[in-house]
């Protein structure tokens, strides 16, 4: 479980992208809500802690339990349907021990490394029709119970990144190609049926934000004013921004314009009192995160270990593109939070735990060629 390592194989690059991230991230909830900043510190140096400590124990010992994860994960979802704690008309919070946290963020993660063992163990044959259709129904369950909370928006990122891990496990491209024909059509169908006044498909908040983001002029005042200021706030950073904390008058932010800047529209904070400049970094570090993970993938001793890789890349750069998109306009409003960025601890957390599985991956595959 636990094996001898050599500091110099230890993956600092990444480490230390992570970290100026997340530093960037706590300065820009501190200029958005200072209450929150020292929350959001606390759990970056506990997670920090996990993932440094997750990184010295190999992983495949923590994958043989991996029905014992799946199980885990099942257990937390359920117990937000029948216990958890309802905010604004979501009921997606889980409170144990006086600990609120948030299931659907550690989800994420849990299934990552269940579907990446599940896969190895079934390499030979992943491209079977019993092996698809059991892929297919093991996913269905969290994702319908994610998706009932409600939360679309991380429903559709637990899929991307089940999609990739697939692929990388060795989905066949015949079945690739044959899905995204049905797929794409379907998703076009899929969109013009939402659109209609009686649809019953998905909740009416969720339609009147695309509604909102086709004709942001017709709904300027209610569901499109908050990506309406969004956009204007990064607009008005230009440059080099007007400065954390600042106490500009013509502010966005200072405004009030934008409800919860600290968490799906952080990078508008980061807009616009940063500048371009800052929101380059932000995408940066975010982009060579990904990349990172990708690169270890490649060079990871078993499948298992590609594919959590690969998994996280696809978490980050998933996530981190969608955020992103939804406060520039591209995407209609969603509730993703930016990776390492956004408040929220549970969030945060499970983002260095997996980050911790990466490094440990990292040093097994040099452990591996050194030997």
């Amino acid at each position: 479980m636990f094996k001898n390592y050599r500091i110099r194989d230890y993956d600092f690059k990444l480490i230390i992208m992570v970290v100026a991230i997340t530093i960037l991230g706590i300065l820009a909830i501190g200029s958005a809500k200072e209450s929150l900043q020292n929350r959001q510190l606390m759990g970056a140096i506990m997670g920090f802690f996990l993932m440094i400590v997750l990184s010295f124990f190999d992983y495949s010992f923590f994958l043989r339990f991996y029905w014992v994860i799946y199980a885990f994960n099942m257990v937390l979802l359920l117990m937000v349907q029948f216990f958890g704690e309802t905010v604004n008309n979501a009921k997606r919070w889980l409170e144990i021990g006086g600990i609120q946290f948030q299931p659907s963020e550690t989800a994420k993660i849990m299934l990552i490394l269940f579907f990446s063992q599940f896969i190895m163990k079934h390499r030979e044959n992943i491209n079977s029709l019993k092996n698809i259709l059991l892929l297919c129904f093991l996913l269905v369950p969290p994702l319908l119970l994610i998706y009932k909370q409600p939360d679309m928006s991380t429903s559709i990122v637990i899929i991307l990144i089940f999609c990739v891990v697939w692929y990388i496990g060795g989905l066949d491209y015949k079945i690739i190609a044959g899905v995204l024909c049905v797929a794409i059509p379907a998703a076009v169908i899929f969109l013009i049926l939402v659109l209609q006044p009686d649809q019953t498909l998905i909740e009416e908040y969720q339609q009147t934000r695309i509604l909102a983001w086709l004709e942001p002029e017709k709904y300027a005042t209610g569901a499109a004013y908050q990506q309406t200021n969004a956009m204007m706030a990064i607009g008005s950073g230009q440059l080099w921004g007007k400065g954390l904390n600042n106490n500009e008058i013509s502010s966005v932010k200072n405004g009030n314009f934008i409800s919860e800047p600290q968490t799906d529209f952080i990078f508008t904070i980061i807009g616009e009192e940063l500048g371009f400049v800052g929101g380059c970094a932000a995408v940066i570090l975010l982009f060579l995160i990904a990349l990172e993970c990708l690169s270890v993938a490649r060079k990871a001793k078993d499948l298992a270990g590609t594919c959590i890789c690969s998994g996280m890349a696809a978490l980050v750069g998933f996530q981190s593109f969608v955020n992103i998109a939804v406060a520039t306009g591209l995407f209609p409003n969603t509730g993703v939070p930016l990776p390492f960025v956004s408040y929220g601890l549970t969030s945060l957390v499970s983002l260095y735990v997996g980050m911790g599985f990466v490094l440990n991956i990292r040093l097994q595959c040099i452990r591996k060629y050194n030997n």
